[in-house]
């Protein structure tokens, strides 16, 4: 390789910030191939951090035992252009509502994209990842967050993560009760979803191609009443038919037949429902 072929390669990896990552298909999309990229390695301009993922070193520090999972999703997102967004309660709690949920220090990064690479999951960050594909919404682009920075023209200090908006990002969540979310979780939550816009919940309620995320989306919905509800026309959405198990030892809801925890049916009750 000619010493201006080097410089152009240095010059390529020096635009990537310190700190943040490429893979092995970025680099290749650059002409870097697998035998090139570890000796880029050997001369201190990456830093392997997992097989086919590499980190721009950052100076004054070591080398890194733990990465940060927000720096990895944005290096994803704004250098290597996957398609990928942050959702569920890892979007609610990045959007202000953390106080509300019950976030314990090792709480997943809810990770949503059609096509993750497998090594996301492998490398080692500082928060464990739960990887979903995009399939709950017809329109997989509905209810994100925009983002109209260019990663060219901004320092990185300025990208922002692509995620759920809390429209939703609460429907993603839903998706997920009972086994890897909790109904009492997302109680204190719904609890201060006091602004949502419904113009955007219909658009998504109509997108989603849950039965259960829709009835449960209903039951929370009832239950808080907030100004927002009074504003969506239970008639336009497809909520199905027949009874729908849920929770083991819960209780069929009177109005959305979906078995619930039994204090979601009794405080119904009690309401005159």
């Amino acid at each position: 390789m000619s010493g201006q072929e080097h410089e152009n390669i240095k010059s390529l990896l020096e635009s990537v910030p310190a700190g943040f990552l490429v893979d092995s298909a970025w680099l290749e999309r650059h002409g870097i191939g697998r035998r090139s990229a570890y000796g880029y390695v050997k001369r201190g301009w990456l830093e392997r951090v997992h097989r086919g993922v590499f980190r721009r070193p950052a100076p004054h520090t070591t080398k890194a035992n733990t990465l940060d999972w927000k720096t990895c999703l944005l290096s994803m997102q704004h250098i290597m252009g996957y398609d990928v967004h942050v959702g569920g309660t890892t979007a609610l709690s990045q959007q202000g509502y953390d106080h509300y949920l019950r976030l314990g220090s090792n709480a997943p990064v809810w990770v949503y994209g059609g096509a993750i690479p497998n090594w996301l999951a492998k490398l080692p960050l500082n928060a464990p990842i739960e990887t979903r594909n995009s399939s709950l919404f017809a329109d997989a682009s509905l209810g994100l967050t925009k983002d109209d920075t260019d990663a060219k023209d901004t320092l990185p200090w300025d990208w922002k993560l692509k995620m759920s908006a809390p429209e939703r990002a609460v429907m993603e969540a839903m998706d997920e009760l009972p086994d890897h979310e909790s109904f009492h979780n997302l109680e204190m939550v719904f609890e201060s979803l006091t602004t949502l816009r419904p113009r955007k919940l219909s658009a998504l309620l109509h997108s989603c191609k849950k039965i259960k995320v829709k009835r449960l989306f209903f039951v929370f919905a009832d239950r808080h009443d907030h100004p927002w509800r009074k504003r969506l026309d239970l008639e336009e959405f497809n909520l199905g038919s027949g009874d729908r198990a849920l929770v083991k030892g819960g209780r069929i809801h009177p109005r959305y037949r979906i078995m619930v925890p039994e204090e979601f049916v009794t405080t119904e009750a009690s309401d005159g429902a």
